[in-house]
């Protein structure tokens, strides 16, 4: 699988203008908030080594978010956070994440193209399994928004030293777990996701 344009070309040979590409980071962690890039890439600019976030190392990432920024007609990036994530679960909270994003292009855009879920949206749209690694501009928003989810977690480790964020970005590796058991969840983990909900019942139970 690889990850080309083919499709925002066929798009744009249709007449739309502005096909937006969606996608969020962070839907698996146990900390903090998810975030959510919309990207609307330009046909006179594109981009060498796009591909979707999960597949790149940190720094090839860092390398791309800068570009992307520079050379896309139109990008933006929003988070819904943890308390919001476990008010509406993280499947809605990943969606208005998204729509978030989309709402901040200016002008608006006219064609979205989303990896997997299915927008409330006024435009056209279409979702793609594995669009990430599939569609351009998809793979560009998988990008930013993992650099910028991984900028806030850097700083919430210094607001909440001990759990080892800046390493893990609130996923649930050993050393996350064993923060968590040694130092109970702090305010920004998400109470509904396992294993914060069973350290919390084992509070309550006590």
């Amino acid at each position: 699988m690889r990850c080309t344009l083919q499709l925002e070309k066929a798009l744009w040979r249709q007449g739309y203008v502005r096909v937006a590409g969606v996608d969020e980071a962070g839907r698996g962690s146990l900390f903090g908030p998810v975030a959510a890039a919309a990207v609307v890439l330009s046909p006179d600019r594109p981009i060498r080594g796009v591909n979707d976030s999960k597949l790149l190392t940190p720094e090839e990432r860092s390398y791309l978010a800068p570009i992307i920024r520079e050379r896309a007609a139109a990008w933006a990036v929003a988070f819904v956070d943890a308390a919001e994530i476990d008010r509406i679960n993280i499947l809605q909270a990943s969606r208005l994440a998204m729509l978030r994003a989309l709402n901040q292009i200016t002008p608006p855009c006219d064609y979205v193209l989303a990896d997997a879920v299915n927008l409330d949206c006024p435009v056209p749209q279409r979702s793609l399994i594995k669009g990430d690694a599939r569609v351009a501009c998809i793979a560009a928003a998988s990008i930013l928004a993992k650099v910028e989810r991984d900028a806030a977690l850097d700083r919430f480790d210094a607001e909440y030293p001990g759990y080892g964020l800046a390493q893990h970005k609130g996923y649930s590796t050993p050393e996350h777990l064993e923060a968590l058991a040694r130092l109970g969840p702090s305010p920004l983990h998400r109470r509904s996701y396992e294993p914060v909900l069973r350290l919390l019942q084992g509070e309550l139970w006590q």
